[in-house]
């Protein structure tokens, strides 16, 4: 690893990651900003991709294409489907699927296209390092099954229908898409989850007062974790 990228998707997901370092310098670019830092010698690039797939591609791509980054973590919060699942609970993705990608009209299982597959799996070795930091730290953390889609998902029967196709632990908006980048360019890759809200809570119930503490809790943890991968 010469040089890290760490994305969130919203504001809210990065600045407790930004708040750790000094010397931040701006690069603007395709309508986004993106902060380069240095922390005990290595390289890092931090940005918020703004929600949704189509964002969160971009951003992956132009973090390895542009800045030249050979790692990317995601930082952020998610929608918990697992019941063992509370608000502020991690989960650590070890695979992720689209649960919105759906061309079942032509014989297709949910979450496929022709030259794609329906789920794409984590990096192994930078998930070792964060269940080790984990043990180290007292924290709790599971691994499972995250489902990405361009729905902020608040009914009963769409989480039921997530959680039986997919066996998916929690869901969020941005994460497999991720995943198909860095899985197509061949890019180590690792996707953490703070969970803020149950996925079939009333969506302005919860969301933005536990957005804050769930987002520093994964951040927290992350910045545990690039200490490790740096030692």
């Amino acid at each position: 690893m010469t040089k890290l990228a760490i994305m969130g998707a919203m504001q809210e997901e990065i600045e407790p990651l930004l708040a750790h370092f000094e010397n931040v310098n701006v690069v603007e670019f395709a309508n986004n900003k993106y902060y380069e830092v240095s922390y005990n010698g290595l390289d890092i690039v931090i940005a918020y991709s703004k929600i949704g797939k189509v964002f969160a591609s971009l951003t992956a791509a132009t973090m390895i294409e542009k800045f030249n980054c050979d790692t990317l973590l995601f930082s952020g919060v998610a929608g918990g489907i697992n019941p063992k699942l509370q608000i502020g609970d991690l989960i650590i993705a070890d695979k992720l699927c689209q649960h919105d990608l759906d061309i079942t009209a032509f014989g297709h299982p949910n979450g496929f296209v022709p030259g794609g597959k329906v789920f794409v799996e984590t990096t192994k070795s930078l998930r070792e390092v964060a269940i080790k930091v984990a043990n180290e730290n007292g924290l709790k953390v599971i691994e499972g099954t995250i489902a990405t889609g361009d729905q902020f998902v608040h009914s009963t029967e769409r989480k039921n229908f997530i959680e039986s196709t997919f066996k998916a632990d929690a869901l969020e908006m941005e994460g497999a898409s991720v995943a198909v980048v860095c899985d197509a360019l061949n890019v180590p890759f690792f996707i953490l989850r703070a969970i803020s809200d149950s996925a079939d809570m009333d969506a302005g119930f919860d969301f933005d007062e536990f957005l804050k503490s769930s987002a520093k809790n994964s951040a927290d943890y992350l910045i545990k974790i690039v200490k490790e991968l740096i030692k």
